[in-house]
């Protein structure tokens, strides 16, 4: 765990612990901190869609994976 110490407006920091439903500022910022990383991952999923070319159909991907035998 790190410490850091930084300057937000309150109403702003009131308004994330309301809408998060957060009953801290720490897990107010930590949840924001994380849906914000996950939208950016998200998009960048969405980027590579149409992009991808699959050799191999899912029903064939299943049945050759010995992880699922």
């Amino acid at each position: 765990m790190s410490r850091t110490t930084i300057t937000l407006p309150k109403s702003l920091l009131e308004e994330l612990m309301s809408e998060l439903e957060a009953k801290s500022k720490t897990e107010a910022v930590v949840k924001a901190i994380k849906d914000e990383i996950r939208l950016k991952k998200t998009e960048k999923i969405k980027a590579w869609a149409g992009k991808m070319e699959f050799v191999k159909s899912a029903d064939k991907l299943r049945h050759e994976d010995e992880r699922l035998r």
